[in-house]
């Protein structure tokens, strides 16, 4: 929310810089994100009234002006544009001023007339982007008056990034208070008089869904003038507000939105069929908003209807059928109270967010309406004339929410600030908020007002305590600690221990959001059990991830896209998993690598990272748990159908995947390389073989190097499983040490050259045994996976 620093000051003022103010508010929880000025630089532009006006003799377009400016005589001054007129008043540059962009202005001749000055658009003098003609200034702007004086454009745009827990702060009069309140001053609200009632006609209300609705309110103001001109002060709040000026009946519920906190909607009466209905749409129903969007509504979107059809979005966007207009003669103006569970999240299931939704959501005061639709009425009647009916008032008393008493222990309160408070400061920090505090025996009772929805269990006054006397005036002390140290299990690798090897090994680590775009979750993981939000963030953020790999992905496209050749990135958090119709977490760690194997370097010959040099990596970290893993042919949907391994446990659990993005998923994300991912069930991961003291032999070890030609499909695993399958007691390792395919090895099959080392506890061995061993173990080799010794 932004808000201008000087609207803010009108309410109070206290003695202290714009720097102070700012850090006062941050400090109190409302953190202010940045302060902007309200106008660009600029001097020497002063208020001028255009007296006469002549066209120029050798210029279309060109008038000659003659305009006071305060000074003894009228200036000439040149114009071309297209709304100069006799008795206007407008900006007027002066000789020496100096506009935004450091444009200086001097003496010129425009087609051999002289000019003596510039008379200014909004544009020129950086207040909008774009500008139609000359900024009109009211008819009584004292004429003279530097222009930055008579629009206070010496002020500032304070943006403040609130919580959603401080809907209570979404207007000025709520920062208002919050200021006050940190400086033990007094301040007045608005001061807002009841509209007159000149007319007898009303409409019906007619309220069905009464726990989404508790309270509506609505009031007909009939003859306004539909082409009157918004005030230029009210125009300048809206813009240092980010509000665009659109008409005066529009601007006027807008600007009681940001003074007030409280949105209000203005129905053109006359486009009205019948009776107002509040309820909930139909099942298909639609309505045209005021965007020019046509949505599709469901059973559980509230809806204001006439008797013929929906009219607005509730809480969210009017329709354009029936919005006011340059032909507008009659208003039918509501303002209502809505449940913030009846508006949440239902702006960004149809891809909206307003300034009415995002105030709804959070909890707008319920005592509020009243005084809202009679400031705005104020406002309308003094903008565009008109007179007001009697205001319609629905209220459901039951579904209304109610305030209750929250008890704040002393004891607890000092135990938890570590400081000691006196009673009378603490029921003047809660009066001065707008709370009702009674004194009891041992604390207060404490009743919150009706903008306050987050203050419901004791810690929330502790806190209110906290911010108002300023976390910095609080004593430090240590922390007490009492506990018991836990057990560190060797069975258990440390995951920081996992994640420095893979720092060690080039590998960054990344944080990604839990929520994913449906559209890559479906991409990698088509056959998973989606689950869906039912409040999303945003619509790209609608789905709890199945796989790391989604963010990871995402983030990998994000930094090729930005001349970033070498991407290594690991992740460790939790996926979501659809199971047995319950959402199940568990915990994994995945990476992905691409581009070049190395960093570029001198020496080394730059080549791409493949299959096995992400292998080797994943090596190394079941190295650290002892773990003799399996790296088996599988199929996933991600991943290349000729490079995609499962891992698995020597328990044969499944740990997780290894592979190379498929091409087709890889055309479709936008890589223009090569993508190899992986993905580990961590705990399973950080299982660690405890080591084991193994006797050391006094006799000499023996190795033998055999070549062995098998089948082009026969696993290197598979040759060392089936050698240790023959359970020899002398076996102490084996080594894989070449693979070969070429001449003199048939087609389809692959010589693999290994080395056995055997060594025995009680003797040396002979030569004949060793030769019955390797026997025995060529033996088994036949048998179980035909292979042979490679002549």
């Amino acid at each position: 929310m932004q808000i201008s620093e000087a609207w803010l000051r009108e309410y109070v003022n206290p003695a202290i810089s714009t720097e102070q103010l700012v850090e006062q508010l941050t400090m109190a929880g409302l953190e202010v994100d940045s302060i902007t000025p309200a106008a660009a630089q600029f001097s020497g532009v002063v208020v001028g009234e255009v007296l006469a006006m002549e066209q120029h003799p050798d210029a279309d377009r060109l008038r000659v002006c003659q305009v006071a400016v305060g000074e003894a005589e009228p200036l000439q001054i040149v114009c071309g544009a297209s709304n100069v007129r006799v008795g206007l008043r407008i900006p007027a540059a002066l000789i020496g001023a100096v506009l935004p962009g450091d444009f200086k202005i001097k003496k010129s001749k425009l087609r051999g007339v002289e000019s003596f000055g510039m008379l200014c658009s909004e544009k020129e003098l950086g207040l909008a982007a774009e500008a139609n003609g000359l900024m009109e200034l009211a008819a009584d702007a004292p004429v003279g008056i530097d222009i930055r004086e008579y629009l206070s454009l010496n002020d500032n745009i304070i943006e403040v990034d609130l919580t959603p827990n401080r809907a209570d702060c979404l207007s000025v009069e709520g920062i208002a208070r919050e200021v006050a309140v940190l400086n033990k001053m007094d301040w007045s609200a608005t001061q807002v008089e009841k509209a007159a009632v000149a007319h007898t006609g009303t409409l019906t209300v007619s309220v069905k869904a009464t726990d989404a609705c508790p309270r509506y309110l609505g009031r007909l103001i009939k003859g306004v003038n539909p082409k009157a001109e918004t005030p230029l002060w009210m125009q300048e709040r809206l813009r240092r507000s980010g509000v665009r000026s659109l008409s005066a009946i529009v601007d006027v519920t807008n600007y009681v939105l940001i003074e007030l906190g409280q949105p209000l909607h203005a129905f053109d009466a006359a486009k009205l069929s019948g009776n107002i209905n509040v309820r909930y749409a139909q099942n298909g129903e639609s309505v045209a908003l005021l965007n020019g969007q046509t949505i599709k509504l469901d059973s559980e979107t509230l809806v204001i209807a006439d008797d013929k059809q929906a009219l607005a979005l509730a809480g969210v966007m009017g329709g354009s059928e029936s919005a006011v207009s340059d032909n507008t003669q009659d208003v039918f103006l509501e303002c209502a109270f809505f449940s913030p569970r009846s508006i949440a999240g239902k702006a960004r299931n149809y891809g909206l967010h307003t300034d009415s939704s995002h105030r709804f959501e959070r909890g707008v005061d319920p005592t509020l309406q009243e005084r809202a639709i009679e400031r705005a009425t104020q406002l309308i009647i003094e903008i565009a004339g008109g007179s007001a009916g009697a205001i319609t008032d629905v209220t459901t008393a039951s579904t209304l929410p109610q305030r209750t008493a929250v008890i704040l222990r002393k004891q607890r309160l000092e135990k938890t600030l570590g400081i000691a408070f006196m009673d009378d400061q603490v029921v003047d920090i809660f009066q001065r908020l707008g709370m009702s505090a009674q004194t009891q025996q041992d604390g207060w009772s404490v009743t919150p007002p009706g903008c306050r929805f987050d203050i419901a269990i004791e810690a929330d006054l502790i806190e209110e305590i906290a911010r108002i006397v300023g976390y910095n005036n609080l004593p430090n002390s240590s922390l007490l600690m009492r506990s018991e140290l836990g057990k560190a299990t060797e069975a258990v690798l440390e995951l920081d221990r996992a994640k420095d090897l893979l720092v060690d090994r080039g590998y960054q680590e990344a944080i990604t959001y839990s929520f994913v775009d449906e559209e890559i979750q479906q991409a990698v993981a088509p056959d998973d059990e989606l689950v869906r939000l039912k409040n999303p963030i945003s619509a790209d953020l609608s789905i709890m991830r199945s796989t790391l790999w989604c963010g990871l992905l995402k983030a990998a496209l994000h930094n090729t896209n930005r001349q970033q050749n070498r991407v290594r990135f690991f992740e460790s958090g939790l996926r979501f998993i659809n199971k047995d119709g319950s959402m199940q977490q568990q915990k994994m760690l995945s990476g992905l690598a691409l581009g070049s194997a190395y960093s570029e370097q001198w020496g080394i010959s730059t080549r791409k990272a493949d299959f096995f040099d992400i292998k080797a990596d994943l090596e190394s970290l079941f190295a650290l748990t002892g773990c003799n893993v399996q790296f088996v042919p599988g199929k996933h949907s991600a991943l290349h159908p000729g490079q995609t391994a499962e891992i698995l446990s020597p328990q044969d659990e499944k740990i997780g995947w290894l592979g190379m993005l498929h091409p087709t998923l890889e055309k479709q994300l936008g890589f223009d390389t090569q993508v190899f991912l992986f993905e580990l069930d961590q705990d399973l991961l950080l299982n660690k073989q405890i080591p084991k003291f193994k006797q050391l032999s006094k006799y000499p070890s023996v190795r033998r190097d055999l070549a062995l030609i098998v089948k082009e499909e026969v696993a290197v695993s598979e040759i060392i499983n089936c050698i240790k399958s023959c359970a020899e007691p002398t076996l102490q390792d084996i080594v894989i040490f070449d693979i070969y395919r070429g001449k003199g090895v048939e087609e389809g099959n692959k010589s693999v050259a290994l080395s056995i080392i055997i060594q025995d506890f009680s003797q040396t061995l002979t030569d004949s045994e060793i030769d019955a061993i390797f026997n025995r173990l060529l033996e088994t080799l036949t048998t179980k996976i035909s292979a042979k010794l490679r002549d």
